[in-house]
């Protein structure tokens, strides 16, 4: 049996509308290749969470399992050495927050009017929004510093301010997305549609515009708040207390528990990965309904 197929086009049937799909060119994966590489892969992702999980219920050296681990994340004897955890995660969450809200409220109306108005602009906001990127963070914090010493000054220390810091970091993941969206809609001929029809540009922009980039949006979002939960260099190197940060120290007196945080991290990601996919699907209509 051969890895792949030949490398004639594929034919396909036509279509119910009579159109024909255009044929597949280059080498297919056979099923047997398929199965091969999906299981590689999720070995790769599988095995180091399946010891992570299983480290969390390890009892010492002598490979025993327990869950004295979780059983001391509640007692209220550790409360004064775990309450740094909580804390930094509820400023990760209100840092979250305020950077989808960057996001939602400056990055996509100005990708909307661009796509709109100023499309030759287009390939200049997608180079501002991807200089990040390629600027490690490390150099980012050394022009932070100065920036957040007069924050510090006028603001406070709190680690919210760590918002618009953490926002020019997420820029280029959620600016694929939306860019992406954009791209598959014609934003352009269905405003000028709605115009036509006597759509005021907010009309336009909230029943026409969103709910068609309602996939780009969500995973943008999604995007920023795994960004926030995951970011470390900018708060250590300016002081702020967050989620990884708050797990550094923990680890130090205990690392069994800072790997059970670090495990419910990770849940807690994937299962906002399910909700917004679901979110994003939207309610199928049937042909009924559609009627």
């Amino acid at each position: 049996m051969t890895a792949v197929s030949s490398v004639r086009p594929v034919a396909t049937a036509p279509r119910p509308g009579g159109s024909t799909r255009p044929g597949r060119f280059g080498v297919a994966p056979s099923r047997v290749t398929a199965v091969v590489v999906l299981t590689l892969v999720g070995l790769v992702f599988a095995v180091p969470l399946v010891a992570l999980a299983q480290f969390t219920f390890r009892q010492g050296t002598d490979g025993g399992l327990t869950l004295d681990h979780y059983a001391a994340i509640v007692d209220p004897a550790n409360t004064a050495t775990y309450q740094p955890v909580f804390d930094g995660l509820a400023a990760s969450l209100l840092i979250a927050v305020i950077t989808v809200a960057i996001v939602l409220f400056v990055l996509l109306p100005a990708q909307i009017v661009t796509a709109l108005r100023h499309p030759r602009l287009r390939r200049v906001l997608e180079f501002v929004c991807l200089v990040p990127i390629t600027v490690p963070v490390v150099v980012l914090v050394v022009g932070f510093i100065p920036v957040y010493q007069v924050v510090a000054q006028v603001l406070g220390s709190g680690a919210w301010t760590l918002a618009p810091a953490i926002g020019i970091v997420s820029l280029p993941f959620a600016f694929r997305p939306i860019a992406a969206a954009l791209t598959s809609v014609d934003v352009t001929v269905l405003s000028e549609a709605a115009r036509s029809l006597g759509a005021s540009w907010w009309t336009v922009t909230w029943r026409i515009l969103l709910p068609n980039l309602r996939r780009g949006i969500t995973a943008a979002c999604f995007l920023t708040i795994t960004v926030v939960l995951g970011e470390y260099t900018l708060a250590s190197f300016l002081s702020r207390t967050t989620f990884q940060t708050a797990l550094v120290l923990v680890q130090q007196t205990d690392p069994y528990v800072a790997a059970v945080f670090s495990l419910a991290a990770l849940l807690f990601g994937f299962v906002l990965l399910v909700v917004i996919g679901r979110l994003g699907a939207g309610r199928r209509r049937t042909p009924k309904e559609s009627a």
